[in-house]
């Protein structure tokens, strides 16, 4: 529209817009739900916009200060056609902006998303001042441009304009998302220089940059000499010493704070659940559902905490937290809805994941609700309901990324689907421009792994444009054993030795294959080369929510309080599914001993323990969920399979690798695992 207007001189001009026709512009954005009220309540801005407008119809010309408050009063609004209006009527008046007019203008376009506006206002402006430079900075920042931020300030320093407590939390904010320490320790130069370095707003950004960039140390001391500390500031803080692992520092920030908001408990929560403590996480939250607490759980609450819940596959847990956001009436909120999805991916229930992806509207459904359901379905070995998701989603029109393929290949590998995999993988970078990435590379080595194509999964390795780590060699491995070929599992773990000497899975694994073949004194040499390097073999532990409570076993644990019955109902186990066609498979016990002693060990494993734990202890109709640290072993899986037909139970049981669901005597793997 102003394009237009300034194109021709001698277009007469229309006369200026009055108040009347400004509000017909913002009458159609009126909630029409309001004409039902017997009273309807007058649009918020109504009775004060005609107050506003009324100095620029009345005068002719206007003052030229009368535009500021209007252009304040719009920023934040999302009224950009109006404010566009605005500044026509400005603009026919013959008015331009000076530096106090141009911030206005500059931060009500920046705020309604026009960016470009904002810019070409700024640059108009002939005597720019520290408040014009102020709003274009915080624009930049706000709208995702951080180095376009720092080239602002650099041009403002150079132009001798004084910054504030408005200049340097921006730039300090922009310096911090691009890890810029250099500007970012110049910033806090000119913030000493100009006597801010007390102001709690720049001192919480000194902080919160610091933290950011990994200078824990810096921060802690800007923090030493704050005089007077924001709230912000201790969250900041905390977040820092969490971010770095320093569980007992951040505690005690946390039980010194003399007043705590719903950030310093979401801060503690997500940092618990980042570092692995789960049970801690969940503790925190339960103090917050108390009546007594000050501060309840929000949307981000809920989000930080559900990580948790999956970590430790606690899903009566999850469950209960699911209830809570129905009653605070987040179950539209699409970003709480896919947190939940995850959740109940990871605790073993995808009916549930997929009733939480149901509930989010088809227009609300982003790439990280289409990625979380693709990836639920990879890793339950649900691959053609992976695919099916992709498509439905390139339908929906959202492009998939890096994430997208990750989960796609994985699903593919899990279900043996290798041809829909390789054109996936090949139609990447053709198709959807992602550069495939070292995962990408691993999903379709064990893709053809798996399906038994070792040769050409080999020469897939020699073809990849980086260096092959460890999760390549690892899906080689593994493959190799169900394949029963020595000479490149050899080759494979020759690679891993070097690129992980610590691991203990791959010289186990390899062991299991020697074992298997009878190679004894190859079992003998992997034994020696563990014990001489220091390297410990990673204990098989499994475990299994009851009641709200984990239970953790480990193999031949004999220090749980029901053990005596556990071993009394697997003792008794052996004869039951033999009658039903078992066959104890010994290959999976690596020591040179007898038959009989090979499968009493079989018995003690810790997936089995949990099991019976789990029969013992839960109806019927309750499903055993088991979570294991390790690969399940063949065994434990043909075992698992009898025991869901002899006790008409269903079983899920959660891997290293992937979920694995019992009933009836058979898996969901179709024991392509």
């Amino acid at each position: 529209m102003l394009r237009a207007l300034r194109s021709s001189s001698t277009t007469i001009l229309p006369e200026p817009p009055q108040p009347q026709a400004f509000l017909s512009t913002i009458h159609p954005h009126i909630d029409p739900s309001q004409t039902k009220c017997t009273t309807p309540k007058p649009f918020p801005y109504t009775s004060t916009l005609p107050t506003l407008l009324q100095p620029i119809s009345d005068q002719n010309p206007p003052p030229h200060l009368s535009y500021a408050p209007l252009f304040q009063f719009l920023t934040g609004q999302n009224f950009l056609k109006l404010g566009q209006q605005i500044h026509a009527h400005m603009t026919l008046h013959g008015l331009q902006p000076n530096a106090f007019l141009g911030a206005k203008m500059v931060a009500m376009y920046a705020s309604s998303g026009d960016l470009e506006s904002a810019v070409t206002v700024f640059r108009k402006i002939k005597d720019p001042t520290s408040l014009l430079y102020n709003s274009i900075i915080r624009a930049y920042t706000n709208n995702g441009y951080p180095l376009k931020t720092i080239d602002i300030y650099r041009e403002m320093h150079s132009l001798r304009l004084k910054g504030d407590n408005f200049t340097f939390p921006f730039v300090l904010k922009s310096c911090a998302n691009v890890l810029d320490v250099w500007m970012g320790e110049c910033v806090h130069g000119q913030s000493l220089r100009f006597g801010l370095e007390l102001d709690a707003y720049v001192g919480t950004s000194l902080i919160d940059f610091y933290v950011k960039v990994g200078e824990l140390r810096d921060a802690n001391k800007v923090f030493d000499l704050m005089t007077v500390r924001a709230v912000s500031s201790w969250n900041a803080l905390i977040a820092g010493y969490m971010k770095e692992g320093e569980i007992r520092v951040a505690e005690d920030l946390f039980r010194g704070m003399p007043c705590r908001n719903i950030v310093s408990w979401t801060s503690m929560i997500s940092g618990y659940t980042q570092n692995g403590l789960a049970e801690e996480a969940l503790s925190l939250f339960d103090e917050m559902l108390k009546e007594d607490s000050e501060v309840k759980p929000n949307w981000v609450t809920i989000m930080s905490v559900l990580p948790a819940c999956a970590h430790s596959a606690s899903f009566e847990r999850g469950r209960r937290i699911n209830e809570y956001v129905n009653t605070i009436g987040l179950e539209s909120n699409p970003s709480v809805q896919t947190a939940l999805i995850a959740m109940y991916a990871k605790c073993g229930s995808l009916v549930n994941a997929c009733c939480c992806f149901d509930r989010i509207l088809e227009n609300e459904k982003n790439l990280c609700a289409w990625n979380t359901m693709i990836t639920a379905y990879a890793s339950h070995g649900q691959g053609l309901e992976s695919v099916s998701t992709f498509e439905n989603m390139v339908r929906a029109g959202v492009y998939p990324d890096a994430i997208t393929f990750t989960g796609l290949l994985s699903g593919c590998s899990h279900s043996g689907l290798v041809e829909f995999g390789l054109r996936y993988f090949n139609s990447m970078q053709t198709k959807y421009s992602v550069e495939p990435r070292h995962e990408h590379y691993a999903c379709v080595v064990d893709l053809l792994a798996r399906a038994g194509r070792l040769v050409e999964a080999k020469e897939f390795i020699k073809k990849i444009p980086m260096q092959s780590g460890p999760s390549i060699w690892g899906a080689l491995l593994a493959a190799c054993r169900k394949s029963r070929n020595l000479e490149i599992a050899e080759m494979a773990a020759k690679e891993l030795f070097v690129l992980e000497p610590e691991n203990s899975c791959n010289y186990i694994l390899l062991s299991n294959m020697y074992a298997e073949a009878g190679m004894w004194k190859e079992v003998d040499k992997l034994r020696a080369r563990l014990k001489c390097e220091g390297i410990k073999k990673n204990p098989g532990c499994s475990w299994i929510e009851i009641k709200g409570k984990a239970h953790l076993f480990l193999s031949g644990d004999l220090s749980h309080p029901q053990s005596k019955e556990i071993y009394n109902l697997l003792e008794a186990l052996p004869e039951k599914i033999k009658a039903a066609g078992y066959i104890p498979n010994t290959s999976f016990v690596l020591h040179d001993i007898s038959e009989e002693e090979k499968e009493q060990n079989l018995i003690i494993h810790s997936e089995k323990l949990a099991i019976a734990f789990g029969l013992l202890n839960t109806n019927p109709e309750v499903v055993i969920r088991i979570t294991k640290n390790l690969r399940i072993c063949g065994d434990c899986h043909t075992v698992i399979k009898f025991i869901s037909k002899i006790y008409e139970r269903e079983i899920v049981v959660r891997d290293v690798n992937r979920f694995h669901h019992f009933r009836d005597g058979a898996c969901s793997c179709g024991d392509y695992w």
